[in-house]
């Protein structure tokens, strides 16, 4: 090991940058390091090199230099390091970030009155820039704080301060929000923001920085900045501090965000929530907080602030997820051991994101360790789960993957019940996520998922479907102010549908949904008052909305196809959060999207001021490919604010617009894999919105307590619906099925939540009423003589409460308790002669309502030990599922028997279901 000069070890401070030689020297080398090139310039010359072998890195160089000045070929062989050199006569002395002088600065000995009467003069930035900077490392335990040198001192410079950013996440490589960042002794500091990001500027010289966070152990560094620089952290988790928290929200983001309306779920802790057949799900729990349901148990789709479950962006890594269910709504498709951040945006949506009308769920794949090797896994009654991290290139790069399956089908089978012999109900997925970090500045992420559901019980009819998706980002930071990333997705929903009977009309048929996006981000730090986010996206639509073709060689069923649609959406958006002042803050956005539909197409047509149907149809009309059939587009308001009545208690108040260019089609009272999509076009208008809110927020007790109260009015138009008695299978003239009209929807949502001790989680309350109108120019059009009316999904209580309690460190009890309002129904009310014939009169559409859901979960949580060394850590989960047994209605029904009409009632899990659920990691 090379040693330093007697006297450098001695001072251990920075001087100035001094005379180097003028001799000139010839050097050539190939794919050698740094340490291999300074011993090849001390075989060749008479120069000889003082420093330490772990300051250069084992970075391979090539380069080529005839008579040129060794300090020419020093500055490019340390350009990209925070070496600096001293050369004095034949001895060249290296330093980390400082630079040595052979005498003192001018006046560096001046006293403080003499330096106050430069400063006068204007003089004060080059007089500072030649002092050197002095620190002492110490070596005492008492004082054990690390020193990094930020930067490389650069003689030239006059500036008295400089701007340091990085990355804070945790030993796993997840992202650590919400972390302060704070300098003592400049009563300054700055907090980390969604993905672990932060930015400060720092006074050249030595500071002492800490690091504080819920969660995560506290930290203190000394840095001595000799120039702007890039420090990344990974700290560990602090599990004792942070309890047994369910679901946290930032407490800072809580009162001090200017969003309103925003959820954020840590999946790390919903283990012990109950829930059914032992599967953690991490849309379910999304459920129980205010504003965001189902239509019924087990039913796929969200519906959030009375919105419809095709109103929803559901995002994971970016890419778009159609069918984010397994089971027809059973289970989430998500898989909670490989998912991060999951952030849910239900009222202020902010301006990077459009094309639904009422929420974002933007789901993150987390980041595997990149130091050592992980795995988790979980064995339920009838799925298991596992995930593992890959560090590929250690402290550089990593893979986590993970995958699910159900063994449900070897269940069924060993069922004796002759009905579910030829049964089948399985699902699996994999996802999977590479993370490189080329430097401090570049980033790559490459992610991917696919699911597959089969699913038949006692019946002729065999539902499959299957989600894919892809997703590639390049994050950079550009320079300490603008940061960007690109990234490009392609997601692609299939489903289908094989019926086999005893007749010669077996048939298979299926749609499919295939979107390709591509978007630039950008974010730019303008000032500590202003932050830019800005970017550019466009989408390419190819939907192929169903096919029928013949099962087999003898079915009669003819072939059909209905022709395939394509769109491209394409928008521009620009936001700034500006802080006006220490109590307000404003978060203003703009998004201008463009929709263009084009052939090739055939449209219908039909006559003017007459209903569209087969009798006044009076051609079609064709577009060639590319050829535009429709374009439609509109500015996206996005703003939001917050204001400070108190230090922890604060009003919020926000307005958002929004274009939706998709549709489902569905005469469900629910959502259902058998829903298929609809473009915009010349009959179809986009969907738009409008939402107004106001909220209150306030802490208690030193942030153990978050209470929110928020109120919205929400106004929409082109919503779809359809007519009495529609036929949307393969209709090929699907504009004379559908009606568009207006709907509204309001609310009040209260959320209590309690974070830490031994009794935490929180309670929930929603009013919500939502409602459309369809009042078309025809009676056909017009449903319920044109008023407004509940829609499928309208039920105003909705109360949940998620509570646990912690007995010691390893064991537990955990509840839910859900009430809520029975969703509209229509029911018949009388019967009728017509032509000699008995019809059935039924109600207004949805004038009844189904009997009111309520539910009570519990389970008995029990960890392994917390020894330290030990191969796995594992966690026991024994729950019960509906302990009441509450025979919950999931839909009414309705059946002519012998002339009499019946109602009947369907339900999903009608007694209590057991589990037990084991994991462990390692």
């Amino acid at each position: 090991m090379r040693k330093y000069l007697l006297f450098l070890l001695i001072f251990n401070y920075s001087l100035l940058y001094a005379q180097t030689a003028d001799s000139k020297i010839s050097l050539s080398f190939e794919n050698k390091n740094i340490v291999e090139v300074l011993i090849e310039i001390e075989e060749k010359t008479k120069y000889q090199f003082f420093f330490e072998e772990n300051w250069l890195g084992l970075k391979k160089l090539s380069g080529e230099y005839s008579q040129t000045k060794l300090s020419d070929i020093l500055n490019d062989i340390f350009k990209e390091t925070n070496i600096n050199y001293f050369i004095k006569e034949n001895r060249v002395i290296l330093t980390r970030g400082s630079i040595i002088y052979d005498e003192l600065a001018d006046g560096f000995l001046q006293t403080e009155e003499e330096i106050q009467g430069i400063e006068a003069d204007g003089v004060k930035e080059k007089n500072q820039a030649a002092n050197p900077i002095f620190y002492v490392n110490s070596t005492k335990k008492s004082n054990a704080v690390e020193t990094i040198l930020i930067g490389k001192e650069d003689g030239r410079s006059v500036k008295n301060s400089y701007q340091l950013e990085g990355r804070v996440i945790s030993k796993q490589g997840e992202p650590i929000s919400g972390l302060n960042i704070l300098v003592p002794n400049q009563n300054s500091g700055t907090v980390t923001d969604i993905d672990g990001n932060y930015n400060i500027r720092l006074p050249k010289g030595v500071n002492l920085i800490e690091m504080r966070g819920i969660g995560v152990e506290n930290l203190k560094k000394r840095l001595v900045v000799y120039s702007d620089g890039v420090l990344n952290f990974r700290l560990e988790k602090n599990f004792e501090e942070l309890g047994e928290v369910l679901i946290e929200a930032n407490a800072r983001d809580n009162v001090k965000s200017a969003l309103t309306g925003v959820e954020k779920i840590n999946v790390s802790e919903i283990k012990t929530i109950p829930l059914v057949l032992g599967e953690r799900d991490i849309l379910k729990v999304a459920t129980t907080l205010p504003g965001i349901s189902t239509a019924g148990e087990a039913a796929s789709g969200y519906n959030v602030r009375g919105g419809k479950t095709d109103q929803n962006l559901i995002l994971l890594d970016e890419g778009v997820i159609y069918n984010p269910t397994h089971f027809f709504g059973i289970f989430s498709g998500l898989n909670p051991f490989t998912t991060g951040n999951v952030s849910i945006y239900k009222g202020s949506i902010p301006a990077a994101y459009g094309g639904r009308l009422s929420s974002v769920f933007d789901l993150n794949t987390r980041k595997a360790d990149k130091e050592k090797f992980k795995g988790e896994v979980s064995i339920g009654p009838v799925t298991g789960n596992v995930s593992l991290e890959i560090p590929i290139v250690e402290g550089k790069s990593s893979l986590i993957v993970g995958g699910r399956g159900t063994y449900s089908d070897w269940i069924l089978n060993t069922i004796d019940d002759e009905a579910l012999q030829d049964s089948q109900a399985s699902f699996y997925d994999f996802v999977g996520k590479y993370n490189h970090e080329f430097d401090n500045k570049d980033e790559l992420n490459v992610s991917g998922y696919y699911s597959s559901d089969v699913f038949s019980i006692t019946s002729d009819s065999l539902f499959s479907y299957t989600n894919r998706m892809f997703a590639l980002s390049y994050s950079k930071v550009l320079n300490e102010k603008h940061q960007g990333e690109l990234v490009a997705t392609n997601s692609n929903y299939n489903f289908n549908l094989d019926y086999e009977s005893d007749f010669d009309n077996n048939f298979d048929s299926g749609y499919t949904i295939n979107e390709s996006e591509v978007k630039l981000k950008m974010k730019y730090l303008h000032n500590k008052a202003h932050t830019l986010n800005y970017g550019i996206s466009a989408k390419y639509y190819n939907v192929s909305p169903g096919e029928v073709r013949p099962g087999n060689s003898e079915s009669l069923i003819e072939p059909l196809s209905i022709p395939k649609e394509r769109a491209v959406e394409t928008a521009v958006y620009i936001e700034d959060s500006f802080e006006v002042s220490d109590k307000l803050l404003i978060n203003a956005g703009l998004r201008y999207s463009f929709y263009t539909a084009f052939g090739p197409a055939e449209i219908n047509t039909y006559e003017d001021g007459l209903p569209r149907n087969e009798t006044t149809n009076t051609g079609v009309e064709s577009y060639d490919s590319g050829e535009v059939i429709e374009t439609y587009g509109g500015p996206e308001v996005r703003v939001s604010g917050r204001y400070f009545l108190r230090p922890n208690f604060s009003t919020k108040l926000s307005y958002n617009n929004t274009y939706q260019y998709i549709h489902t089609l569905s005469n469900n009272t629910t959502a259902a894999p058998t829903d298929t999509y609809k473009l915009s076009d010349s009959f179809i208008k986009p969907q738009r919105a409008n939402q107004y809110a106001l909220g209150f927020f306030k802490n208690f007790d030193d942030n153990i307590y978050e209470l929110s109260l928020e109120g919205y009015y929400k106004t929409a138009d082109n919503l779809l619906d359809y007519k009495v008695g529609a036929d949307l299978f393969l209709n090929n003239n699907i504009e004379t099925e559908v009606l568009q009209g207006d709907g509204k929807a309001y609310g009040v949502e209260l959320l209590l939540r309690k974070k830490k001790g031994a009794l935490n989680g929180y309670l929930g309350y929603t009013y919500s009423r939502s409602f459309v109108k369809l009042a078309g120019d025809f009676q056909e059009e017009t449903v319920n003589n044109g008023d407004f009316f509940p829609t499928n999904f309208d039920k105003p209580h909705d109360f949940s409460a998620v509570m646990n309690y912690k007995l010691t460190q390893r064991f537990s009890f955990s509840a839910n308790l859900v009430y809520q309002t029975g969703r509209p129904v229509t029911y018949p009310i009388g019967k009728y002669n017509f032509n000699n014939s008995e019809y059935v009169m039924y109600s207004d559409r949805n004038q009844f309502r189904i009997p009111d859901y309520y539910r009570l979960d519990l389970s008995f949580n029990v960890e392994g030990n917390h020894k330290i060394e030990k191969f796995a850590h594992s966690f026991w989960n024994i729950s019960v599922y509906n302990v009441l047994g509450r025979n919950n209605p999931y839909s009414v029904f309705f059946v002519t028997d012998n002339g009499e009409v019946k109602a009947y009632q369907s339900s999903i899990f009608a007694i209590p279901i057991p589990t037990i659920t084991y994991n462990f990691r390692f």
